[in-house]
């Protein structure tokens, strides 16, 4: 009698074993909060709680009982035959397996009992059948309990003490059939997600465009990126994103498929030429890709699920946007010129052209990047906007302005939250030298907002703002042309 495998998906797959090894009767527990009995009565001390997805050997029948063995535990018993499902780990059984794995692959809440199943056939079903379609089929199943199985960990829905408890059981199981989850903290909570070898697989194997995308867009996940990590590493996992998402064949895909493909590769793109400006290489080319990838959304082929990353997806596009324009030459009297400040930092000065060798109008760091292509100057001279990203996700505006002691130089944030993903941009002046016009739009500590906003140039005060330029009289009358060629706020 042979224990059924508990160990990793790598070693299930390198070496299957035989047929006739796998005689010994297993049984996958189906329900939670299953007791493990002393004995065959429902009065019986309860030994231990199984939960669903586990493993145990089936060792003998009685009453309306089966009498187990459990390996992890080391402990044997007896559990109710309702709470159980037997198999024999054969070839000829393995399919009626995977039927089974199928059926529940939708199911929410069933992600261990999937992975269990899927473990199971993996070990019944011989080696080159592993290779196969039906094969392929089982790696995608698995890889989808468990990507699935973190993002149910990582929702922040709060939750009662028992499903708590269910949560944490699931995820134990899912460990002991080696499927290896990753964690780290983002926003001030905890994001844990799957690893990625069952999808690492798919991609290795002939599998269907489809089958694919939904590895590509698992492994992908923009939150899986640990946000502290170094900036070379962040550079080599964008890099590799952006590898394997150019190596699924979009056309091939239904249309909300193809959607979410190309909302992955605009992000990363994106991500791509923050990272390129920020190394000081041409990124024109890797902002023109992101900008392409969004264009190539169809709209009405968005599901519900899919606003929100569309949406998350245009911020991060447009806060890199003008990577992809030419550096424009400044002929004005009033101009920014940069300068390298401290290791990494950038330092950006008001100068007066027809002052040559005088000192700066005004003067300030930064540690992100300086579009010195964005600059705008207003028809009075006293107010300049200019766009810096601070992260591949985050564009701020600084603006300059002439006071009675002299220029000031103000930073205007997309939104007063912690920064995750927005922008804040020039959108037009206001005749008379005491407006701006601006668009924000932003998603951070679980609020989204998109506003088009007049505010005053002393304060920064918002005057008048609207979710629609359209109702804004100011917009319609004095927005900038080229904001409204460029910007991707209006969409």
């Amino acid at each position: 009698m042979r224990r059924i495998v508990l160990a990793s998906l790598a070693t299930a797959l390198i070496a299957a074993a035989p047929a006739a090894a796998q005689a010994a009767e297993t049984a996958i527990v189906i329900k939670d909060r299953t007791s493990l009995r002393a004995a065959p009565r429902d009065s019986a001390q309860q030994q231990a709680v199984l939960w669903q997805g586990e493993a145990v050997e089936i060792r003998g029948e009685r009453l309306d009982y089966l009498q187990v063995y459990d390996y992890r535990r080391e402990r044997g018993g007896f559990v109710h035959a309702s709470q159980i499902r037997r198999m024999k780990l054969t070839a000829e059984e393995a399919p009626e397996v995977l039927a089974i794995a199928r059926f529940i692959r939708d199911t929410p809440g069933a992600e261990a009992l999937g992975i269990g199943y899927v473990a199971a056939y993996i070990q019944a079903a011989p080696a080159e059948v592993l290779r196969s379609p039906a094969g392929i089929e089982a790696l995608d199943a698995l890889g989808t309990f468990a990507d699935r199985l973190a993002h149910r960990a990582s929702s922040g829905t709060a939750q009662a003490r028992t499903g708590e408890t269910t949560l944490t059981a699931h995820l134990d199981v899912a460990a002991r059939y080696g499927v290896r989850l990753t964690n780290h903290e983002r926003s001030g909570r905890m994001q844990i997600c799957y690893e990625g070898d069952a999808f690492r697989r798919v991609l290795a194997l002939p599998s269907s465009p489809e089958q694919r995308a939904r590895a590509v867009l698992a492994l992908t996940r923009p939150e899986c990126v640990d946000p502290y990590g170094s900036v070379v590493e962040r550079n080599r996992i964008n890099e590799w994103r952006a590898e394997v998402l150019d190596g699924v064949d979009a056309s091939a895909l239904p249309g909300y498929l193809k959607n979410r493909v190309l909302l992955r590769r605009a992000s990363t793109w994106s991500a791509l030429a923050f990272q390129k400006a920020r190394n000081g290489t041409p990124a024109d080319a890797a902002a023109n890709r992101a900008l392409s990838d969004l264009a190539g959304i169809d709209k009405s082929e968005l599901t519900d699920d899919d606003l929100a990353p569309y949406n998350d997806a245009a911020m991060r596009v447009n806060a890199s946007r003008w990577a992809a324009l030419p550096a424009a030459t400044n002929s004005r009297r009033l101009q920014i010129v940069t300068a390298p400040g401290n290791p990494g930092e950038t330092c950006v000065a008001l100068v007066d052209a027809k002052n040559e060798g005088a000192a700066p109008l005004a003067r300030r760091c930064t540690y992100g990047i300086v579009w010195t292509s964005s600059a705008t100057l207003n028809r009075e001279g006293n107010a300049l906007a200019l766009a810096v990203q601070t992260m591949e996700a985050w564009r701020e505006m600084w603006i300059f302005r002439k006071t009675a002691d002299g220029w000031t130089v103000r930073v205007l944030p997309p939104a007063a939250t912690m920064p995750e993903v927005g922008y804040v941009e020039f959108a037009g002046w206001v005749p008379g030298g005491a407006e701006i016009l601006v668009a924000r739009e932003a998603r951070g500590e679980g609020k989204y907002r998109r506003s088009f906003e007049v505010l005053r140039l002393d304060t920064l005060a918002v005057a008048r703002q609207a979710g629609d330029p359209e109702i804004l009289g100011p917009f319609q009358r004095w927005q900038d042309p080229a904001w409204k060629r460029l910007t991707l706020s209006v969409r």
